[in-house]
């Protein structure tokens, strides 16, 4: 009799288990591949950098490779167009669209908004200041810095503007050209930060994967994308959904 009932409990479970992850396959999906694996490659690269300062054999290597292309027109190139990934560059921009959110009251994509831009940069300068890395000295940069360099804060700044944003447009027309446009000014930013000589490409790497991985996880909390499911003209819906909490998020507030 115990068998039985034991068996009918287990069977219920798994069932309830089946059920559970055909209704959330698409976000234990997204939470693998977009936040697990993406901070499996950053430890990794910071126990390697934690252990050994100088990092991976394939970062001097790979600095040695772009300098042998170095020019002074080139030069002038990467100084001005590393400004682009500077936080100061990237504020105004940042400030412009949070700014539009707030006239047109889309608290929740103002708020996914403004908690990733923050949040990476609390991350990285934490970080900074825990592995105090080096910057590389390889030769004489024309644009010298510095502060640590683990990880890169260009690298983080550029790829959590353009992560953020085609998370804010998933669904949209918007979402193709800011994921050619992005790509291309990530790519952009890292090259001017490696040939400078400013940072190791493992500083690089490590912040593409840390800010992939923050602005996917945020997403997954305050969901941004609740308004891509609605329909274009349904302008009521579109509003109530951006400008109040969801079901589950007021059971959690009135629990606390």
């Amino acid at each position: 009799m115990f068998k039985a009932n034991f068996w009918k409990l287990i069977q219920s479970f798994l069932n309830f288990l089946k059920q559970l992850l055909i209704a959330h396959w698409r976000s234990l999906l997204v939470l693998l591949i977009g936040v697990y694996l993406p901070l499996q490659v950053f430890g990794l690269l910071a126990l390697e950098v934690w252990e050994n300062e100088g990092g991976f054999s394939w970062d001097e290597l790979i600095l040695l490779a772009i300098h042998t292309t170095s020019h002074s027109q080139l030069d002038v190139v990467a100084v001005t167009l590393t400004k682009l990934g500077s936080v100061w560059t990237v504020f105004p921009i940042v400030s412009g669209i949070a700014l539009v959110f707030l006239i047109y009251r889309r608290w929740r994509s103002l708020a996914y908004l403004l908690t990733t831009a923050l949040g990476s940069t609390i991350i990285n300068r934490t970080v900074k200041i825990i592995m105090h890395r080096v910057r590389p000295q390889i030769w004489e940069s024309p644009s010298p810095e510095f502060d640590y360099a683990f990880p890169s804060g260009h690298a983080m700044t550029s790829m959590t503007l353009v992560a953020a944003l085609v998370i804010l447009t998933w669904g949209s027309p918007w979402v193709v050209p800011i994921l050619i446009f992005g790509s291309v000014f990530v790519v952009a930013i890292a090259w001017t930060r490696l040939y400078l000589g400013v940072h190791f490409p493992s500083d690089i790497l490590a912040g593409w994967m840390v800010s992939v991985a923050w602005a996917i996880g945020v997403s997954l909390l305050i969901k941004p994308h609740l308004t891509k499911a609605i329909a274009v003209n349904d302008d009521d819906t579109l509003d109530e959904n951006e400008t109040s909490l969801s079901p589950e998020e007021t059971h959690s507030l009135n629990e606390n």
